[in-house]
């Protein structure tokens, strides 16, 4: 079926129970839910808001090929919609698509078994939001006492640094919880990398990558997490859980 995610044990036992090993040392670990390319490829949409054929393809390493058969698919079925903007050209989704998807989501979270993980890590992520939000304003402004609004020239070094290591902070942070979630739903890997490595090219002189938009920069990593916790929690942005 569409957008159903590959069947895998729900766990294995490290030691076995083979009359050799002691059971008392015996442990089950769960395998992560593996999603279905159905489901990555219509997802990938969604977190980008307007995607071409590469990037959906690009964002959960699926086969170009495939990417494009499976986007052709979801345009036929009425999910997705090809639009134009400013001279881009992308598939976003439709109010079906987005209906599809938040089905596909929540069939694949309560198979995995792992809404009270996920909604755990979304309480421990929410709070930093903030933070996020004020370390991209604090390295886009730099006031000065005629100036509230004045740009940051990058020029005051312990003004900058002061930013980026809050954003150190906040890697070490991101770095558990996607540790967590990963652990269940596979799809949820490599958030934690990507905002390392945009937090490493601004430590290296790149300012672009703090708050750039078109790049992977940490805040468009950050806010498409977020963006992933609302989808796969089926909730609305801006609210919080009970």
């Amino acid at each position: 079926m569409p957008g159903t995610s590959k069947p895998v044990p729900d766990a294995e036992v490290i030691g076995g129970s083979s009359g050799l090993v002691d059971d008392r040392y015996c442990r089950r670990v769960r395998r992560p839910t593996i999603s279905h390319p159905d489901l990555l490829a219509l997802h990938a949409v969604r977190l980008k808001g307007m995607a071409a054929d590469a990037e959906v393809a690009d964002r959960f390493g699926i086969h170009p090929a495939k990417a494009t058969e499976l986007l052709l698919d979801f345009q036929a079925y009425g999910w997705i919609s090809r639009v134009d903007f400013a001279g881009t050209a992308g598939w976003t989704l439709t109010a079906a698509g987005l209906l599809e998807n938040q089905r596909q989501l929540a069939g694949e979270l309560a198979a995995a078994g792992g809404t009270d993980v996920v909604r755990d890590c979304y309480r421990r992520f929410l709070p930093r939001n903030g933070e996020l939000q004020q370390a991209c304003t604090d390295w886009q402004l730099r006031p000065t006492s005629s100036d509230p609004l004045a740009g940051n020239d990058h020029f005051d070094l312990v003004w900058d640094r002061r930013v980026l290591e809050s954003l150190d902070v906040l890697d070490a942070v991101l770095s558990a919880i996607v540790v967590e979630l990963s652990g269940l739903l596979s799809r949820f890997s490599g958030y934690d990398d990507r905002f390392d490595h945009a937090l490493g090219r601004a430590q290296a002189g790149d300012p672009a990558w703090v708050s750039g938009v078109g790049i992977d920069s940490c805040h468009s990593v950050w806010m498409e997490l977020h963006e992933d916790f609302l989808a796969t929690l089926g909730l609305e942005r801006g609210s919080e859980l009970d």
